[in-house]
């Protein structure tokens, strides 16, 4: 299992606030909440899940951006793929909560 922490970032808009955006790619991983967990921080977006399936949604959420206003986006994507135990957003933070 892999974790996924990206941002998405359209360039162009009459605004600089990117909320709408957001709550843009939020939309979309309520619908596909039955294959990825993930978590909203202030600064981007983590998933939790099978990496091929999560890339797919990133991939959505970037192409999702594109409208008439937009043409121009920049998609930012860190990737956590630990192989020899499962990964989970609780059992990374506990993991640091416990040596404090």
């Amino acid at each position: 299992m892999a974790m996924i922490e990206f941002s998405v970032v359209p360039l162009g808009t009459q605004s600089p606030s990117v909320s709408k955006y957001v709550a843009q790619a939020i939309k979309i991983l309520d619908k596909h909440k039955n294959e990825i967990k993930y978590q909203l921080t202030p600064m981007g977006t983590i998933i939790e899940g099978d990496i091929t399936k999560a890339m797919n949604i990133i991939m959505e959420i970037h192409n999702s951006i594109f409208n008439e206003e937009v043409k121009r986006v920049v998609t930012s994507i860190k990737i956590d793929d630990r192989r020899d135990k499962n990964l989970t957003l609780e059992g990374k933070v506990k993991s640091v909560t416990e040596k404090l």
